[in-house]
């Protein structure tokens, strides 16, 4: 029995996802006749996670789309921003992503991440019991059927990496406002308050504190902090939000 061949064209943002032989603008390939559409641009290297519209013969389908012989299929990538329907955004992020999670809780958004590997099973359920978008540059494990949502962070450097998080969702920034450490809420603090928890040379230099209300990190503006003020000032320029 002849196995449908259908054509697929991926959009160019998403294929050097796909082997060699599907990145061409029109590319055939071989279904099994029981693997929905979803499956099928899966197999190719394609995540869903970056999927926008699904078009066959010119009428959009869903993922569940049970492909025939000679269909033509237009795999979009994902229109930004990019909406996240049913719950306020949040992220979470794998292990391989900590400056970029820090930098996101700089800028107030709210961000999970823990130094350790978790491992994609508890990841996955996260996503789905937190309502997490899960960011990773793991493939597999955006392929998990668990995640609520998610999306693959094209870049290793962590400054594209921000703007391409900041660009894809659009996230409300409220800089300073998030401990950078563990992703709590802050706090003004009173010098007298904290004063027992910095060093002799930061009582003497510093007036100024915050405290995080759940690991109780003291902040200041201490060092630092010209060089991560310009990632705030450069963060709300280009996306909104209070640089102060």
């Amino acid at each position: 029995m002849n196995r449908p061949v259908i054509h697929v064209s991926l959009a160019p943002e998403l294929r050097f996802f796909a082997a060699a032989g599907f990145r061409r603008e029109r590319a055939a390939v071989t279904t099994d006749g029981t693997s929905t559409l979803g499956h099928v641009v899966e197999s190719l290297g394609v995540p869903l996670t970056e999927v926008g519209r699904l078009v066959v013969d010119g009428r959009t389908v869903t993922p569940s789309h049970l492909p025939g012989a000679g269909e033509t299929v237009e795999v979009h990538e994902v229109v930004r921003p990019q909406e996240v329907p049913g719950a306020p955004l949040r992220f979470l992020l794998d292990v391989h992503l900590g400056t970029l999670a820090r930098r996101l809780r700089l800028l107030g958004v709210d961000a999970a991440y823990e130094a350790t590997d978790l491992g994609d099973p508890v990841l996955a359920t996260l996503s789905a019991d937190e309502r997490r978008v899960l960011l990773s540059r793991d493939r597999g494990l955006l392929r998990r059927r668990e995640i609520w949502a998610g999306a693959f962070v094209y870049s290793d450097q962590p400054d594209e990496q921000l703007r391409d998080v900041l660009g894809r969702f659009a996230p409300r920034l409220a800089p300073w406002t998030r401990c950078t450490a563990c992703n709590g809420p802050l706090r003004d603090a009173e010098k007298g308050a904290v004063e027992e928890r910095l060093e002799g040379g930061t009582r003497r230099t510093y007036d100024v504190f915050a405290q995080c209300t759940v690991c109780e990190r003291v902040y200041w503006r201490g060092a630092h902090h010209a060089r991560l003020e310009k990632i705030v000032t450069d963060a709300v320029r280009e996306f909104g939000g209070a640089a102060a």
